[in-house]
């Protein structure tokens, strides 16, 4: 069944590029945005992490939490985080990426004919009481953090 806006999201606890267990019900209060990506430092996932930052003004102003997960380690997350000051964390999600499959973003890809298992790009919104207020299946990684301010504060 696809996750619907309103449900309630998957609660989770997930190790921070510090090895600190991040608790989604610890950050309750708060909208937060979390958004699911395959790798650290690939063109892609430093465009879509890049935009985030660039608009970061915007999201701690509103008192949004941003939080990037994969399935890297937490040392690549130190490096991804220093290389382009990132100023939110990012989690790991070990495979078999057991968050990332109840927020139905981990599954089967395909990439120049092969098919693999693999995260998916897909960015979530939750509100203030831990429910979904927008789900992004469709992302574009350059310009996510711009949509997702958009459909925020302009509509």
């Amino acid at each position: 069944m696809a996750l619907q806006i309103g449900d309630p999201a998957p609660e989770f606890s997930l190790p921070n590029q510090n090895g600190e267990l991040v608790r989604l019900s610890s950050l309750k209060g708060n909208r937060i945005v979390i958004y699911f990506y395959p790798k650290d430092d690939t063109p892609g996932c430093t465009k879509e992490a890049c935009n985030f930052r660039d608009q970061w003004k915007k999201f701690a102003e509103k008192n949004i939490q941003v939080i990037g997960i994969s399935k890297d380690p937490s040392k690549t997350h130190q490096k991804f985080i220093e290389k382009y000051q990132l100023p939110f964390p990012l989690l790991t999600d070990l495979e078999p990426c057991p968050v990332a499959s109840a927020y139905e973003s981990y599954g089967l890809k395909k990439f120049m004919g092969r098919e693999y298992m693999g995260m998916m790009r897909h960015t979530f919104v939750i509100d203030k009481n831990g429910n979904f207020e927008l789900i992004y299946l469709k992302v574009k990684a350059a310009t996510m953090a711009d949509q997702i301010i958009n459909d925020l504060f302009l509509n």
